[in-house]
């Protein structure tokens, strides 16, 4: 179970509670906290990448890391997002939006996976790096000329997360059809759970 894939996803786990921490100290208006604050997730958000590509490349997908990836990345995320609705940065209603999605997937991959594993997708690594773009761009203490570029980011986000989570929705109920198939010849099948679907 004690890996270098399993220690990064710990890491990202630890690093939840110190990122809520700076936050709260920014209050988001200081900009020193900000800053941390935003290095801290952005910090957090690149152990995703890394772990998941250490657990494939050196095959060494547990048991523990199916399970804990992908509740370290709707932990991250997901107090991100409610923070900055906290402290009105973005609408509460995206904010339920998009972890409505993000759980109802997770609770599509347990409800196939004795079907098969669905693929990530192109569309679901794209929606991660434009959710992360843009909690990024809300941390981070912007120049006031570059904040209208902020919901612009996030409707993208947005917009992406919607249609990814439909077609994962599709995607699963294709699988469970009779004659379904499991993952597509050849795809890689992600990290148990990844934040990528």
């Amino acid at each position: 179970m004690v890996n270098a894939a399993n220690a990064l996803t710990a890491l990202r786990l630890a690093l939840v509670p110190v990122f809520i921490g700076l936050v709260i100290a920014s209050d988001m208006v200081d900009s020193g906290w900000r800053m941390a604050a935003c290095l801290t997730f952005a910090f957090a958000s690149m152990t995703d990448l890394v772990d998941g590509w250490i657990a494939r490349r050196y095959a060494l997908v547990t048991s523990f890391g199916k399970v804990a990836d992908p509740i370290a990345d709707k932990a991250l995320t997901g107090t991100a997002l409610v923070l900055l609705s906290w402290y009105d940065r973005i609408p509460w209603w995206i904010t339920v939006l998009i972890l409505t999605r993000e759980f109802g997937v997770t609770l599509i991959r347990f409800w196939v996976i004795r079907y098969g594993v669905i693929a990530a997708s192109r569309g679901g690594k794209a929606k991660t790096a434009v959710q992360i773009l843009a909690i990024v761009w809300y941390l981070w203490p912007v120049p006031a000329g570059l904040v209208g570029v902020g919901p612009w980011i996030l409707a993208v986000a947005v917009v992406v997360t919607v249609l990814t989570g439909l077609d994962y929705v599709v995607r699963a109920l294709r699988l469970r059809r009779p004659g379904g198939v499991a993952a597509a010849s050849g795809a890689r099948p992600e990290r148990a759970g990844g934040s990528d679907g």
